[in-house]
């Protein structure tokens, strides 16, 4: 059965006039820094160590409340997510209001609310802040956490992070993050299908009793309202939430690499690949070369005008975007420049991101440099300064990372007083081209053996896509296998040729859901090239017919005719099993290697199309049945790669179906389950007709 794509079919339904004169030859000559006056937050302390900063703006008749919970980062090891769920529990119930209660109440003053690992957020006009308050007051001091809730955020995280396995560039952060600070460090974790399924009620309340406690906490009162209003509000709601002793965490710290090294995760349907030069770095808020580094990275690549984008945007044009960032932290910072390159430019971007790396550190910024960044941060710091919850931000991270307190008064000075030398000696320090990772997510085949010209130890570094290093040689194909055997074996796992060449006309129909819609799928197809899809959604169809010849998209009362790719897409649809009759239909099969999926062992067959589409098909090395296959297509919208898992399969009339179809297609993921097949019911002709 040729299952694929049907995700994909679903997706893809000021210039200024200047009346002066100006001498465009010179730079205009940079003014000084602006004076922005920021007001003090007033601050006060309840009695259980909840520390609460209020900041009045009486522009309009509103008033947040943000609750920041301060805990070190936590190893949650074989329960990674665990933060990040307790989190989202919070909110669905307390011991005196139901999730339905809660929600009923927001909604009837027209608030909002907001859950997280890290805090708590709400929003109400000025007339309702009592109410929200009180509700944000409950959920903080008598959460509770109920295990129907639990196991709905469960499936739905679950759900999440199995569309990211298949995201490249979700794929990236996540090795990435490994890489810069290990499996061992909280930054470092992964979560997967099953930490998330280790995670409990009690770990849940654990979590809650050990980390979100008031005395590591901030409240930041914001809006249309006064200091002793706040303070009444607090007392009220907040000095019931008992404070308690939190666990102390021992950070490790990771050092950069000694050498340049070269990590590559192997995805061969891949089109382009994600790059990231990365490394940790020791450098905290506040720290003495703060100022300089965050422009001297702004530089590099910061800004829309870096070197990097410029270089590999406009210039070279290997990418749509290519930038850096440069991140403190008062554990641990991270320095990563990163874009998305094609296979035939991957090497080259990475040459470039290199050199402009290294010529920070060899020569000095331009004074026509400097000035045009330390304009955009100006205005980038000016324009924060608009909304109110800033300064109640500010005067937070003055107290967390304990910082002079006229940090931010004095934050554009210090800014507009970085020289050209400051920022060449922050280069020195903070950015490290031969001290780093060069991260590239791709295609194997294509870009990896290119790659090892930029790894200092001469060789290439393998991970899986949860950060695992792994032998690509480790499990290598017999010698005497070939291309046409595996076939062959595919043939007779799922019924045996004879068997599959009596198949005159097959339906196929499954459920399944796709962003919280169900959907139902029909598929037909008649030998030997005849097609027929359906989509409904309830409230809305979609139906796709191939005739041999022609073919026609139905939907919202509309016919079009399709052409074209279109057209060709659909031909290949019509193919019931195409591995059988690769050699007419001039397909070129190929033995790739072998693979993993799902901790089976599987060989790959990239399949090479007669227009250039291809596809890399995953076969069981033991059943021989059809585990993945991951493709690439062009379309009007852009190129999509897209994953089709199979699994679960079940005997239909002496054919074996995949009872479980799991497809991928950039972020949007559609599980789906075989309900009904059908085999020669005699489907006519006329049912595939186009008008």
């Amino acid at each position: 059965m040729n299952i694929k794509k049907f995700l994909t079919l679903i997706i893809l339904l000021t210039s200024a006039t200047l009346f002066a004169q100006v001498d465009r030859s010179k730079m205009p000559e940079p003014g000084p820094a602006p004076e922005i006056k920021i007001a003090d937050a007033e601050t006060f302390t309840l009695d259980n160590g909840l520390k609460v900063f209020v900041v009045e703006n009486h522009k309009l008749p509103e008033v947040s409340f943000s609750i920041m919970f301060d805990y070190p980062p936590v190893p949650e090891k074989e329960y990674a997510g665990l933060s990040n769920i307790t989190g989202s529990l919070l909110g669905t119930a307390t011991k005196t209001m139901t999730k339905d209660q809660i929600d009923e109440s927001i909604d009837f003053i027209g608030a909002t609310l907001s859950t997280s690992a890290k805090g708590v957020y709400g929003n109400a006009l000025k007339k309702n802040i009592d109410v929200l308050a009180k509700i944000m007051g409950d959920i903080v001091t008598n959460p509770k956490f109920e295990k129907s809730e639990l196991d709905k955020i469960k499936k739905r995280t679950i759900s999440s992070l199995i569309a990211g396995e298949k995201e490249p560039s979700t794929i990236a952060e996540n090795v990435k993050n490994v890489l810069d600070f290990g499996k061992d460090s909280p930054y470092g974790e992964i979560e997967t299908e099953k930490t998330v399924k280790n995670i409990t009620l009690d770990k849940c309340v654990e979590f809650y009793d050990n980390y979100m406690r008031p005395n590591v906490s901030y409240l930041a009162i914001v809006g249309d309202i006064t200091l002793d209003e706040a303070k009444n509000l607090a007392d009220k709601y907040f000095a019931n939430w008992k404070k308690g002793t939190v666990p102390a965490v021992k950070f490790k710290s990771k050092r950069p690499p000694l050498i340049r090294k070269v990590a590559m995760v192997d995805r061969p349907s891949a089109v382009q690949s994600v790059i990231h030069i990365t490394y940790p770095v020791k450098l905290k808020p506040g720290d003495k070369l703060g100022f300089a580094a965050k422009v001297a990275n702004a530089i590099l690549g910061g800004a829309f005008v870096s070197r990097l984008n410029m270089d590999l945007r406009e210039k070279h044009a290997y990418t749509y975007g290519a930038h850096s960032t440069l991140d403190d932290d008062i554990y641990m910072g991270m320095f990563d420049a990163t874009c998305e390159a094609r296979n035939a430019v991957t090497d080259s971007a990475v040459t470039q991101f290199l050199y402009e790396m290294k010529k920070m550190r060899s020569e000095k910024v331009t004074e026509d440099e400097l000035n045009t960044v330390k304009k955009f941060m100006i205005g980038q710091f000016a324009r924060s300064l608009e909304n109110p919850s800033t300064i109640a931000r500010f005067a937070i991270n003055v107290e967390r990372y304990n910082l002079p307190k006229d940090y931010y008064k004095n934050y554009l000075k210090n800014l507009d007083a970085v020289t050209v030398d400051d920022v060449y000696k922050a280069s020195r320090k903070y950015i490290k081209p031969d001290k780093a990772y060069v991260l590239v997510v791709g295609n194997n085949s294509e870009v990896g053996q290119k790659l090892k010209k930029f790894s200092l130890s001469g060789k290439v570094d393998y991970y899986d896509t949860y950060g695992n290093k792994v032998d690509p040689d480790a499990e290598k194909l017999p010698a005497d296998i070939t291309v046409e055997q595996v076939i062959d074996k595919y043939v007779k796992a799922i019924g045996g040729k004879k068997k599959i060449n009596g198949i005159k006309d097959e339906t196929v129909m499954m459920e399944g859901n796709i962003q919280g819609m169900n959907i139902k799928i029909t598929v037909v197809r008649k030998f030997p090239n005849k097609y027929y899809f359906n989509l409904d959604l309830g409230a809305m169809q979609q139906t796709q017919k191939f005739d041999g010849k022609n073919a026609v998209v139905s939907g919202m009362g509309q016919n079009k005719k399709l052409e074209g790719e279109q057209l060709e897409a659909l031909k290949e649809e019509s193919e019931m099993y195409p591995l059988l009759r690769y050699k007419e239909l001039g397909v070129k099969p190929e033995l790739i290697g072998l693979g993993k999926v799902n901790d089976k062992s599987a060989y790959k067959v990239k399949l090479t199309f007669p227009n250039g589409n291809s596809s890399v098909i995953y076969i069981d090395s033991k059943t021989g049945l059809k585990l993945r296959e991951a493709s690439s297509r062009k379309t009007p919208q852009g190129e999509f790669a897209t994953t089709v898992d199979f699994s679960d399969y079940k005997d239909w009339d002496g054919i074996k179906y995949p009872g479980k179809i799991v497809q991928t297609v950039g972020p949007q993921t559609i599980d789906m389950t075989v309900k009904e097949v059908k085999i020669n019911s005699g489907v006519k002709d006329d049912f595939f007709k186009v008008d």
